[in-house]
């Protein structure tokens, strides 16, 4: 029998991680002399801890800190990691595992294992961090630290900053390390997107898988069940980049449906559309992709209406995507293309330029256009130190109002939803209701919505598009019949600039 997938999980080279490094350790070095800083001190790091499910002592599965992810690959909890500004050495400390260890959770790796595998100077362990960095150090005084501490943009929380036994014979610096390792993840190198293609290959596969065995009847998080069976059975992805969002009818209006108060529980009915935002995570790299479609495999005219105008959105915005090109730019351009749809098919009224001035798009699609992604579904390096968030509807809801850089990778997704808690105040309102054909309008009460969302990397005179999806109405329709849709494995071009 045939295997459903055409893929397998691809090699992780640790190159990727001594590389990042590099990076870093070169914008580092050249902040620092700017700044007429000497060049020595250590980058430090403190990977992840294993957390308990509140007071039990059941372990939740570990998923290592992102930023220290990014510099080391290290997928073991308790390390910690240093780079010698001077010398340009990386080192681990590993924890020092108890005896028992070995009964009850398999072999005690020696420090030599940690070197070759993460491709790094030198291991020691934890108890040694302090001994270590000053007989490392060959400045003057005490060593300085630079450790990780800054604002997330997304959630705003801050990073932790590492904290270890002896740290006070250091000066430690809280405010130079972040903005620079922030930056350095917002541009991708040619080894980076590689596994962020096969989380994109392996993800729209089993987006396909699913929608060929979505049947009405069925529960929502049995296509959730079928998205994680085929990207961890096919792909090795343990991990999903984010909770599953898979909403049927009204709830697909729901922009983070899938928690745990509405946990994809509901039964599909004839006649919903399903609205699925699901993405696989590899070796810590990961995907976000969006498919909308109907759960019976046919698309009705009002569900085509909804469709179109956002896939004329979606493709609107991929063909305008280029290096210096504003996000927030983008973002209008979709809201437009969804009213323009809109008023159309006669769900609006009035000129457009109009409806965009009193941010009547933000009615329809509330959420930001789409987000940097990386090591985190929403990657850090959004705004820029210093940069104000848009303050208009919708606009502020923008994750990044940057504009675009070659080695970016961002995501793409457009929406158009009929949410009462937004369409009926906007329908009350003295300047936005005249607009509105409430005839046509009223109908589409219950809809729910519709999002597309693809993730594409930034080229030096345009963009590619990673995600491998059906997006015509025809494709989808034939897909969901039992049409073939292959996706073969993609390699990556190499960027004109050597990152």
């Amino acid at each position: 029998m045939a295997s459903p997938s055409s893929l397998s999980p691809t090699d992780v080279p640790m190159e990727l991680h001594a590389l990042n490094r590099n990076k870093l350790l070169d914008s580092f070095r050249h902040h620092l002399s700017l700044s007429s800083r000497p060049l020595h001190g250590f980058v430090f790091l403190q990977g992840g801890e294993e957390q308990t499910r509140h007071c039990t002592d059941h372990i939740e599965l570990f998923r290592q800190e992102s930023y220290f992810v990014y510099l080391f690959g290290v997928k073991e909890p308790g390390f910690y990691g240093a780079i010698d500004i001077a010398s340009g050495e990386s080192m681990l400390f590993a924890p020092r595992l108890p005896a028992d260890y070995a009964v009850w959770l398999g072999e005690i790796k020696p420090l030599s294992h940690f070197k070759e595998r993460y491709m790094v100077s030198s291991v020691y362990y934890t108890d040694e961090i302090s001994k270590v960095l000053h007989d490392q150090y060959k400045g003057s005084g005490k060593p300085s630290l630079y450790l990780l501490h800054g604002l997330n943009t997304d959630s705003n929380n801050y990073s932790k900053p590492a904290d270890f036994e002896g740290i006070d014979n250091f000066v430690a610096d809280l405010n130079t390390l972040h903005p620079i390792l922030t930056e350095c993840r917002v541009v991708k190198s040619a080894l980076e997107l590689a596994l962020i293609q096969f989380a994109n290959d392996i993800s729209s596969e089993a987006h396909v898988e699913v929608m060929r065995k979505t049947k009405v009847g069925m529960k929502e998080y049995q296509l959730e069940s079928l998205f994680q069976h085929h990207t961890y059975m096919y792909g090795g992805c343990r991990h999903c980049s984010y909770t599953c969002i898979c909403a049927t009818g009204d709830s697909s209006a729901v922009l983070h449906y899938g928690h745990a108060a509405a946990p994809n529980d509901k039964t599909l009915e004839d006649g919903d559309m399903a609205l699925l935002d699901m993405g696989a995570e590899y070796h810590f790299y990961g995907s976000d992709i969006t498919c909308s479609f109907p759960v019976n495999g046919k698309f009705t005219t009002d569900q085509s209406i909804v469709y179109n105008a956002v896939l004329r959105a979606h493709d609107a915005v991929i063909s305008n995507l280029r290096p210096g090109v504003s996000w927030v730019d983008m973002h209008k351009l979709a809201e437009r293309t969804v009213l323009e749809s809109l008023k159309e098919e006669r769900l609006l009224f009035g000129e457009i330029d109009a409806m965009v001035n009193e941010r009547l798009g933000a009615v329809f699609m509330p959420h930001g256009l789409g987000h940097l992604l990386g090591i985190d579904t929403h990657d850090p390096g959004g705004y820029l130190q210093g940069a104000e968030r848009p303050k208009e509807a919708g606009l502020k809801s923008l994750r990044t109002s940057r504009q675009l850089l070659e080695g970016m990778v961002i995501t793409v997704e457009p929406g158009c939803y009929f949410i009462d808690a937004l369409l009926l105040p906007a329908m009350e309102n003295t300047r936005t209701s005249k607009y509105f054909n409430r005839d046509q309008i009223s109908r589409f009460r219950g809809f729910g919505g519709v999002r597309i969302e693809s993730d594409v990397y930034v080229t030096c005179d345009g963009c590619v598009n990673m995600t491998k999806c059906p997006r015509e109405i025809n494709e989808i329709e034939a897909v969901m019949a039992g049409a073939p849709w292959p996706i073969n494995r993609t390699s990556i071009p190499s960027l004109s600039t050597k990152t």
